[in-house]
């Protein structure tokens, strides 16, 4: 049995889709105003996984992913400058120029994770004629009011407003989660379209915006992702995911609008994944401590050792991350594809097997599928995967459940063993080094090789060449 936690009813709930064997699944990706940092990746890590395990359970999937590459503004209040734009501003590039670029590396993060590819990756300015229909079906409803810098929408007119983050509405302070515009009707009114600054505003013009009904503008960021998801996935989704911080605004706003258009239910089950921390604070770019898959790479460790260190803990739990923890982890990965290897150069023509070793057999299988079918018990998947590898069943058989749990572990596992991933700084510190050797300039050379010792690496000498070590 598939069983997930669902955000809406705080419940681990049995898995059973609107139309199986389809599955729509909706995944709120990045605001292409700067790069991923591996917090963000963890969220994508966890939702390839629940994509994984769904087609390992025999569903077809449909997941459409946005791209948010307009509205998202630096304030929840509907305040603020467009992050897209504020970055144009400070690269002295074209908003269009900011977001293609920072979508590219998105993907290529996405490629180096061997995350699997959204069926459909649909960009927010490409979906402004839903957006607008979408809001003219609101206002008929009676569910907007304008504003001098918008169109809103009115949260009181919803009997549950806040059922997926739980608010207590009537005692939510103000300034706690959002700040005060004194021309909303309530607290928790949102933007559905803002007006482009008007001309003695102090504000600059916009690069990004659309003629409308209700003037020149832009979209809000929520009704970017209900406009798309009810487009593509029809007005109920099996499943929508995101991180936790999407819970008590975005996602509960989606809700709202989504709902009041349509008087269906949007989503029948919601998932989030926790955030990455470190030194025990959220990792963020808001907090300035973000980390890229980048920055890893250039520190010699692979990416996919960066997706084993996430299955150490559930994606519900808060995960620290050092570079110690990414260590062990890249240590295993290699470890693994090493036993592997010599698996798959072992392994003979498949016999019938003892009855001891088919009961060994189906029994890994089955803890395997435990652990993913039981909210994606990642951690306990991988300890089924260490004791297929030390295990006395014969090396073939071995190796099929190795394929078999890879597709959904996503690894890479039967890929030859890599060396260290070696910094270009660090291979152009060792040529230097060996060209100063060539020249019997050793006190030099000798001067570099301390030089990358601080840069975490060693070099053993042999009579025809060097070898660099990771520290």
């Amino acid at each position: 049995m598939l069983k997930f936690y669902n955000t809406l009813s705080r419940k681990i709930e049995e898995f059973k889709p609107i139309n199986p064997p389809n599955v729509g699944i909706y995944t709120c990706g990045p605001t292409v105003y700067n790069y991923a940092h591996i917090g963000n990746l963890r969220t994508y890590i966890f939702e390839d996984v629940l994509v994984r395990v769904l087609k390992y359970a025999g569903f077809n999937i449909k997941r459409v992913m946005n791209i948010t590459d307009v509205g998202h503004l630096t304030s929840d209040a509907d305040t603020g400058e467009d992050k897209l734009e504020k970055e144009a501003i400070k690269e002295g590039k074209s908003s269009w120029d900011i977001a293609k670029f920072y979508t590219e590396e998105f993907l290529k993060d996405f490629e180096r994770l061997n995350l699997t590819p959204a069926d459909i990756l649909c960009n927010a300015t490409d979906h402004i004629p839903e957006q607008i229909d979408l809001i003219k079906r609101l206002e008929i409803k009676g569910f907007t009011y304008k504003t001098s810098d918008g169109i809103y929408f009115d949260t009181s007119k919803l009997f549950d407003y806040g059922k997926l983050a739980k608010l207590d509405i009537k005692g939510l302070e103000e300034g706690i989660r959002v700040e005060r515009n004194p021309e909303k009707k309530n607290l928790t009114d949102f933007a559905l379209w803002k007006f482009s600054p008007r001309l003695g505003s102090g504000q600059g013009p916009r690069q990004m915006e659309w003629e409308s009904p209700w003037g020149v503008g832009f979209p809000g960021w929520h009704i970017e992702c209900s406009a798309m998801a009810m487009k593509y996935l029809g007005e109920t989704l099996d499943i929508h995911t995101g991180g936790v911080d999407h819970i008590a605004v975005h996602h509960t706003n989606e809700i709202a609008q989504s709902e009041a258009v349509t008087g269906k239910q949007f989503v029948k089950y919601w998932m989030h994944g926790e955030f990455l921390q470190i030194d025990a604070k959220r990792m963020g770019k808001s907090e300035g401590n973000f980390i890229t898959l980048e920055s890893i790479i250039e520190k010699g460790f692979e990416p996919l050792a960066y997706k084993l260190f996430t299955y150490s803990a559930g994606y519900r739990q808060r995960l620290d991350f050092s570079w110690e923890s990414l260590e062990a982890s890249s240590q295993a990965l290699n470890n693994l594809r090493q036993i592997i290897s010599e698996i798959k150069n072992t392994s003979t023509e498949r016999t019938s097997l003892s009855e001891e070793k088919l009961v060994k057999v189906d029994g890994f299988r089955k803890e395997f599928e435990e652990a993913i079918f039981d909210d994606l018990n990642m951690s306990q998947a991988v300890a089924a995967l260490w004791k297929v590898v030390k295990s006395n069943i014969p090396s073939g058989d071995k190796y099929d459940l190795v394929l078999l749990f890879d597709e959904v572990l996503g690894l890479k596992l039967t890929e030859t063993i890599k060396e260290v991933m070696v910094p270009e700084n660090v291979l152009a510190l060792a040529k230097k080094r060996e060209d100063l050797r060539k020249e019997n300039k050793w006190g030099e050379a000798d001067l570099v090789r301390k030089e990358l010792l601080k840069n975490g690496y060693s070099i053993k000498d042999f009579q025809d060449s060097s070898k660099i070590e990771k520290i």
